[in-house]
């Protein structure tokens, strides 16, 4: 029998994680290059997280 091993952390950065590496790409760029590949993939990152993390709301006075 063969069994699956799960994984030791989340697979996927977490929201503010992902953020904090765009900010960094940006911050970091070399030549005025945009590093558009490096951009989206941070930014499906982001998008995936914020879709997967629960959102607090506020309860209305």
């Amino acid at each position: 029998m063969y069994s699956t091993l799960r994984p030791a952390g989340p697979a996927r950065p977490s929201a503010a994680e992902a953020n904090e590496a765009i900010r960094h790409l940006v911050e970091t760029r070399v030549d005025d290059e945009w590093p558009s590949a490096a951009y989206e993939f941070l930014l499906e990152q982001w998008a995936s997280a914020s879709r997967a993390e629960p959102v607090e709301v506020a309860a209305a006075p």
